[in-house]
């Protein structure tokens, strides 16, 4: 009885913060919200997070159960499942969303960002919500957005240093059209591939090297397989944070505020915690063995330069109007 009396105390406290909510406004629910990297891993941390802020906050009435490390499936199986109502949660590489809504490419645009500042105060602000509210029509619902800093190169052929040394490689690249262009312009072979796929691919040889933020290269141990990692900095890595429409529908007033406040402070520690982590990691794989190196402005204006072509043609696709919008928001912060 006692055990009763405290979580029943428990859940009315709770509800209390709310202000105008009431027992009636959130009901049990239980949500599976999936990611495609390993525990431990700042994205799959933000969601540990946001799980225990909604669990706290709701009385123990909405309850999320995590699914990391693509147990899942792939990002497109995911967000096919959260179009269907069959998973209620995702986090997963913004770009990837230009599937569904085509704006969202510029995501992906190389060398878009100088800084994980500017990148972090662009999508927090009108533009970030503008693109997420696109995606209401697709049957998906963008709460907020977690990163894990700049993708960098990885390989296991030799060191690159100059923008000739990076042709020829097969690189594995988010599946999606500008990561196919910008690795082709570059000379290199682009496969696109489903993340729980890359480490078996580079261990068999049938590619030689991939691209992402250097927590997720050390966390998936791409060290053991992959000898050198080149600091590239070539995108930042927004992670979208996406809900099912089904279950957003579905939700009370009160449960929709829950759930955008938790995701809100969940983004502040996983974007702190993506931070410290991308330091340690790269401390950390150079204690593995990888050879790290880096390009000269030099190199990286050549790299550059083969890429304008790309931008422009991904510009016009992803819509102008969108890119222009971007550019002025860029333009802004760094004035």
């Amino acid at each position: 009885m006692k055990r009763l009396f405290l979580k029943a105390t428990l859940a009315a406290l709770s509800l209390a913060v709310l202000g105008t909510a009431s027992a009636q406004d959130i009901k049990e629910r239980t949500i599976k919200f999936a990611t495609q990297n390993p525990k431990g891993h700042p994205l799959v941390m933000g969601m540990e997070k946001f799980a225990e802020l909604l669990a706290a906050r709701s009385g123990g009435k909405l309850q999320v159960k995590l699914f990391p490390g693509g147990v899942l499936g792939g990002d497109a199986q995911n967000v096919s499942a959260l179009q269907g109502g069959t998973l209620e949660m995702v986090t997963l590489n913004a770009g990837i969303l230009a599937s569904q809504v085509k704006e969202f490419a510029v995501f992906d645009f190389p060398f878009m960002f100088g800084s994980a500042q500017e990148a972090d105060a662009v999508v927090d602000g009108p533009f970030g919500q503008t693109m997420l509210a696109k995606l209401d029509a697709k049957n998906l619902h963008g709460l907020t957005y977690f990163d894990l800093g700049f993708r960098q190169l990885t390989n296991s052929k030799r060191p690159l240093t100059k923008a000739e040394d990076i042709a020829g490689l097969k690189l594995r690249v988010i599946p999606n059209a500008i990561n196919v262009d910008w690795v082709s312009a570059l000379g290199a072979n682009p496969t696109p591939m489903a993340f729980p796929e890359v480490y078996a691919a580079m261990e068999q040889k049938a590619i030689d090297g991939q691209e992402n933020p250097l927590s997720v290269i050390n966390i998936n141990k791409f060290y053991e397989v992959q000898k050198y990692l080149t600091l590239s900095n070539h995108q930042y890595n927004h992670q979208a944070v996406l809900v099912s429409q089904k279950l957003w529908g579905a939700l009370s007033n009160d449960e929709k505020k829950l759930f955008s406040d938790a995701a809100a402070e969940a983004a502040k520690y996983q974007r702190q915690v993506a931070s410290e982590q991308t330091g340690q990691a790269l401390e950390a794989l150079k204690k593995a063995g990888m050879q790290v190196s880096e390009f000269s402005p030099a190199e990286l204006a050549k790299i550059r330069e083969k890429l304008k072509p790309v931008i422009d043609k991904h510009a016009a696709i992803a819509g102008v109007e969108t890119v222009t919008a971007l550019q002025a928001e860029l333009a802004k912060l760094r004035k």
